[in-house]
């Protein structure tokens, strides 16, 4: 069976403009290629509820898995949990487990669990919350999207709790090979040897280092014979 598949949606005008530098995509591809669930594509949108609505139904229609980064919050531009539910036509409304979870987190901090923050609570109709072990406003699971919070620490937890619930496939598995030559040079060879091998996925990825200049081949698959073969001949074309 093929590995499952995955997007990212990461959601915010701060990412757009520039003042806020996104790490979670990274942070998922890595923690999702160990898991065996190929990320697909990521996409950034505004935090604009058209937007979010448009690129969420497209992204569940077309792969297993999707996970939105961003817009969780309490302020009146975190508009994700709406999204998502209008994204699958289903009614949102305070969660009664989740404002527990934030009545007793804001007690005990000694804050008053005002309406701002109750914004938190509002949970789209059959969905599954996420946990979160940092700062307790809950994520949520709807069908195959994950809605995850933007702030790096809490993306990255929220995550942890996810990903053992979902199947994942045959770890992705890497070797790359160096050579200090350019692309133009080597790659007539390097496709005929990505046509040997279908199965796996080659890239070429060029560098200039110091007035060194030369060409980073990667070979990926789940088959680790296979991909030693590939090697192996790479090796021998580009010594």
């Amino acid at each position: 069976m093929p590995n499952p598949t995955a997007a990212m949606l990461v959601i915010g005008d701060e990412i757009l403009s520039g003042r806020t530098r996104d790490s979670n995509m990274h942070h998922l591809a890595q923690r999702l290629t160990d898991h065996g669930i190929r990320l697909m594509e990521a996409r950034v949108v505004a935090d604009d509820h058209d937007a979010i609505v448009t690129a969420v139904n497209d992204l569940r229609a077309r792969y297993d898995h999707v996970f939105t980064s961003g817009g969780i919050g309490p302020t009146h531009d975190d508009i994700t949990a709406e999204a998502i539910a209008a994204a699958f036509a289903t009614p949102i409304t305070h969660r009664a487990d989740a404002m527990a979870l934030l009545q007793a987190h804001y007690d005990r901090a000694g804050l008053p669990f005002n309406e701002a923050r109750q914004r938190m609570a509002r949970i789209p109709d059959g969905a599954t919350l996420i946990d979160n072990p940092i700062s307790t406003a809950p994520g949520f699971t709807l069908g195959n999207v994950h809605v995850m919070a933007g702030v790096p620490s809490i993306f990255e937890a929220m995550l942890a709790g996810v990903l053992p619930t979902l199947t994942g496939g045959a770890p992705l598995l890497s070797q790359s090979h160096r050579v200090n030559r350019g692309e133009g040079e080597i790659a007539a060879d390097f496709a005929a040897l990505a046509a040997d091998f279908p199965d796996l996925t080659m890239g070429s990825y060029p560098f200039n280092t110091n007035g060194v200049y030369g060409t980073n081949l990667v070979i990926r698959g789940t088959d680790p014979a296979r991909i030693d073969a590939a090697m192996t001949r790479l090796c021998a074309l580009f010594p």
